[in-house]
């Protein structure tokens, strides 16, 4: 039954990882893998003196930050509510309905998106104009923009991210909610003192995940959003190593762009790791 999970694993992550070496060639299509020059740290000490550098480690940190800080949340939230719902068929209704942006792309969540918050044929903005005021640039405006990301992002991905933390309370022991009744407790001082104390490794591992990929704030989303008043704080690192590695071909400069994401996930998930075993956690090791 493993097998194909570590199939999956081992084609698409594993093998790889040969491609990093491109970091430390003048890669060139035309003489291959094995013999193209070898130039050391030469992209390396270009990527990081490159004045775009900085923007780009802002803008990829502050998206990701906005999404722990306020979708990371959204799910155990939304989790505990659904938990506390004693009708099955309204507890299953409001999780279909919150499951279902999970499966459309991003295309068409940002396309949903244009249509609702455009400045000239929006419907929020027709609203404004309908009732007398002035339309908001709500998707050209670089103030709003992180906020927007991180709206769409709680809007797809929050109710799908329920299912692990429903699954964590079912696995919490019955017999604590009856004890905690016997004590007096009602239903809130149970969600403080069995519910989620129930599910707190939980929480604990996924966030350790999380701040793994702190690097990674999603190509295609940003992609289809960014425009020319928000090029300044939407270009993040995913973004540029399509537009260096791909659209100007500069295959060994760009994969230092991702090293160096995929070094800064690692120090930051053997670092919370570490920080959460001097807690008396389990963390992922």
């Amino acid at each position: 039954m493993a097998a194909p999970g570590l199939l999956f694993f081992i084609i698409f992550k594993y093998v790889p990882l040969w491609g990093l070496l491109l970091a430390f060639q003048n890669y060139s299509p035309y003489l291959g893998f094995w013999n193209s020059e070898w130039v050391g740290l030469k992209y390396f000490n270009e990527f990081f003196a490159n004045p775009e550098f900085l923007l780009l480690f802002r803008n990829t940190m502050a998206i990701s930050l906005l999404n722990i800080a306020f979708f990371f949340p959204i799910p155990i939230v939304v989790a505990l509510l659904l938990n506390e719902v004693r009708k099955l068929a309204f507890k299953k209704l409001v999780q279909t309905v919150i499951y279902l942006p999970h499966f459309l792309s991003w295309v068409i969540i940002v396309g949903i998106c244009f249509l609702i918050f455009g400045q000239g044929t929006g419907i929020v903005n027709q609203l404004i104009r309908s009732n007398g005021g002035h339309s908001i640039e709500f998707l050209t405006n670089p103030d709003l923009f992180w906020g927007m990301l991180t709206a769409q992002s709680i809007w797809k991905e929050a109710g799908w991210g329920t299912i692990i933390f429903l699954a964590a309370l079912a696995g919490i022991n019955s017999e604590l909610y009856e004890a905690a009744q016997i004590d007096g407790a009602n239903r809130w001082q149970q969600m403080l003192n069995v519910t989620i104390p129930g599910i707190r490794s939980t929480i604990i591992v996924l966030l350790i995940l999380r701040l793994g990929q702190v690097m990674e704030v999603g190509f295609e989303q940003i992609y289809l959003m960014m425009s020319g008043p928000v090029a300044h704080v939407a270009d993040v690192f995913d973004t540029y190593v399509y537009r260096v590695g791909i659209q100007q071909g500069r295959f060994s400069y760009a994969t230092v762009a991702g090293l160096f994401k995929s070094v800064v996930g690692l120090i930051l998930v053997i670092s919370a790791n570490s920080l959460a075993k001097k807690f008396g956690e389990e963390g992922l090791y």
